[in-house]
C-alpha cells in the first residue's frame, strides 16, 4: 500500500490513540510501586474467549534462583544441540548465551503459561481455539503497559522449559 504525504501524517498522528486505546483495555487493574501488579483475565482477546494463558508473578529470590538454574540448563542445551550451527550463529551478534543472570536481579519475573485446553464447569475438556495466537497477543499487551507504565522487560522464550517449570 503506497501512502500519500497526507495519509503519512494521519497515521502518524494516530499511531499514539491507538497506543492509547490499547492500554486503556485495562489489562492492568493496578501498578503498586512498578511491582505488585495483577492481570485481570477476560479483557484480552482470545480465540472464543477461552483466555488459554496462566500469568505468574515471582518474586522470592529463591524460587527466581531455581527458576534461572532450570532455564540455564535447557537453555545450554538449546545452544549446544536443538538450535542448529546456524540459529546459534544468527545470535552471536545480540552477544546472548544461556547464562541469564538477570533472573535473579530482576525484582519480579512474569511466567507465562499457554493452555491447550481447559475445562468446563461439567469437567469436560474444553478447547482452547487459537491458543498460541492469543497469548502472544495477551504477551504484547502487557509488554506495552509495562514499557507504557515505564518499566523495563526483557523476554526469554527457553525451548523445552515449560513442562519442568
Amino acid at each position: 500500500m503506497l501512502m500519500n504525504g497526507k495519509n503519512q501524517k494521519k497515521m502518524l498522528n494516530t499511531s499514539p490513540s491507538l497506543i492509547t486505546t490499547i492500554l486503556r483495555r485495562k489489562w492492568l487493574r493496578g501498578l503498586r510501586n512498578f511491582m505488585n501488579f495483577s492481570i485481570r483475565d477476560g479483557t484480552a482477546p482470545s480465540g472464543a474467549h477461552t483466555e488459554p494463558w496462566t500469568f505468574v508473578v515471582v518474586k522470592d529470590p529463591d524460587v527466581k534462583h531455581k527458576i534461572r538454574k532450570i532455564i540455564e540448563e535447557e537453555e545450554e542445551i538449546n545452544y549446544m544441540k536443538r538450535m542448529g550451527h546456524r540459529w546459534v550463529t544468527d545470535l552471536k551478534k545480540l552477544r546472548t548465551n544461556w547464562i541469564k543472570e538477570y533472573l535473579d536481579t530482576a525484582p519480579i519475573l512474569i511466567l507465562i503459561f499457554k493452555q491447550v485446553h481447559g475445562f468446563a464447569a461439567n469437567g469436560k475438556k474444553k478447547v482452547h481455539y487459537y491458543n498460541e495466537i492469543s497469548v502472544s497477543i495477551a504477551c504484547g499487551i502487557l509488554l506495552a503497559a509495562l514499557q507504557n507504565a515505564g518499566l523495563v522487560t526483557v523476554t526469554t522464550t527457553p525451548l523445552n522449559c515449560g513442562p519442568r517449570l
